[in-house]
């Protein structure tokens, strides 16, 4: 398996490195946030299905290459789970009943010193606004003892969001704000390092709305948001 995503993995960033990084206007902060090595968790919103791509350019400038978090049902299908295996996605047994065994694959990637990128709200948000996480993400680095990067990601659910047509065109802009690294101790409340990771994101996305250099025109005013209005929203229970 491993060596399906040595291949893999260069292959497909090879072929959206350039569309991604030439034909989008990046404006990124705190690039040196992300260690060049050891285990780390890149922990982001999710606003568009780019994001995971966006997520492996940014981690690529720091000679990383990233693992994501994938349900664990996907990789039954077929054709998609033999995809996401040979991606190096991380199956994860949602509902599992001991949580620790759910995020078994995970604890083990950054362990070994892999990047693994997770969206903590488990969804794209449709309102664009950070959404109440989930505790995986505190778990996983409570248990495995790796910092969480918060990630700010803004700009590219313009070309693609769910459930609107896909606006594929060069020039459109995308900010990515990395904060600081946070760590999760073991006998922290997972809701309440839940709330303290989704806040660093929140403050990400403040921040990367406030740079970002584009506005909308008359008519297409649905994708833009104030940097006010990236809050907590706090968690309340949920995986």
């Amino acid at each position: 398996m491993l060596q399906i995503v040595e291949i893999a993995y260069p292959v497909v960033l090879a072929g959206v490195r350039p569309v991604l990084r030439f034909g989008v206007r990046w404006s990124i902060e705190g690039l040196g946030h992300i260690p060049q090595s050891g285990g780390v968790i890149l922990a982001s919103n999710h606003i568009s299905y780019l994001d995971p791509l966006v997520l492996a350019v940014i981690a690529d400038k720091q000679k990383r290459r990233v693992r994501y978090l994938a349900k664990e049902e996907l990789f039954a299908k077929p054709v998609l789970g033999t995809f996401l295996r040979s991606a190096g996605q991380i199956p994860v047994a949602r509902g599992s009943v001991d949580a620790a065994d759910a995020l078994d694959g995970a604890v083990k990637a950054v362990e070994s010193g892999e990047c693994v990128v997770v969206f903590p709200e488990g969804t794209i948000s449709l309102d664009l606004e950070p959404m109440q996480g989930r505790t995986g993400t505190a778990r996983l680095a409570a248990i495995s003892g790796v910092d969480v990067v918060p990630v700010g990601v803004w700009g590219d659910h313009r070309i693609l969001f769910k459930g609107r047509p896909a606006r594929w065109r060069t020039g459109i802009a995308v900010s990515v704000v990395i904060g600081n690294p946070l760590n999760i101790p073991p006998d922290e409340d997972l809701h309440a390092a839940t709330d303290r990771v989704m806040t660093a994101i929140c403050e990400c996305v403040s921040r990367a709305r406030t740079i970002y250099p584009q506005r909308a025109t008359e008519g297409d005013e649905w994708w833009e948001r104030s940097p006010d209005s990236a809050i907590l929203r706090p968690s309340g229970g949920g995986a």
